[in-house]
């Protein structure tokens, strides 16, 4: 019995060498299914990457983080575009870009706004206050950016005025302005620029109705009178504005 069991064992051995020999010289006849086999193989494994990074698009989108959604489903699209999660992403993915879009431009136009609040006699000073879209040549020597303000102080009142780096306004005493919101007709609104050298400023009389107008708006457009010669016209971005900020204002 003894010499029997290792003449079995090498039986046995030589059996399972020889079939492992035939496999792989079946396997070595017949490449395509060696291809065919990896291909699946590959495949499963890609399927298995994207189904995980699907979920963690789904779980942007559902706490609405529309921008690392999109860059979630960015990657999904690119690396496994022939999978099933890449086929029930792409409709989501599209209102995600969308979504993801609007908010990029809510950040940019609400970043172009500053807001500041300073003690002075008799309380706080807020202000909130934004510089225009492109510079504006009013003297000769080269564009420079407008500023817009909002200022609501606690002995002065409720002001809205543009100040410039250069130059001068044509408005001592008075004048009138020519106010544009988006692409309505422009309005002629009273205006007038302080006699003092603190700031190369220019009041525009009603701040109530200026604040009223840019409400929901995308775009404000000022025409103004300068002691150069003639008039320029100035963009601002007011989209982004907090108007909480002001909350006497509103």
């Amino acid at each position: 019995m003894s010499t029997q069991r290792p003449a079995n064992a090498r039986r046995t051995a030589m059996l399972a060498v020889s079939l492992a020999a035939m496999a792989l010289l079946a396997a070595c006849q017949d490449p395509t299914g060696q291809a065919d086999a990896r291909a699946a193989s590959q495949a499963g494994a890609d399927e298995a990457a994207a189904a995980e990074a699907a979920s963690d698009f789904d779980a942007a989108r559902a706490a609405e983080n529309w921008m690392l959604a999109a860059a979630q489903g960015d990657v999904l699209l690119a690396q496994w575009p022939d999978t099933a999660a890449a086929e029930r992403i792409r409709p989501l993915h599209e209102e995600v870009r969308a979504r993801a879009n609007e908010a990029r431009e809510d950040a940019r136009l609400g970043a172009l706004w500053a807001y500041n609040s300073e003690s002075v006699e008799g309380g706080s000073q807020l202000s909130a206050a934004i510089f225009s879209r492109e510079g504006v040549d009013s003297d000769g020597s080269g564009a420079k950016p407008v500023r817009l303000i909002f200022r609501d102080h606690p002995s002065w009142g409720r002001s809205s005025y543009l100040v410039m780096q250069a130059g001068d306004f044509d408005c001592y005493g008075a004048c009138r302005v020519a106010v544009t919101v988006d692409d309505a007709a422009p309005v002629r609104m009273a205006a007038n620029r302080p006699d003092t050298d603190e700031a190369i400023a220019m009041f525009i009389d009603d701040e109530r109705a200026l604040w009223r107008m840019i409400d929901g708006a995308a775009r404000l457009t000022v025409e103004y009178p300068v002691k150069a010669g003639g008039t320029r016209t100035v963009e601002f971005e007011v989209g982004g504005l907090d108007r909480s900020s002001l909350p006497r204002w509103n």
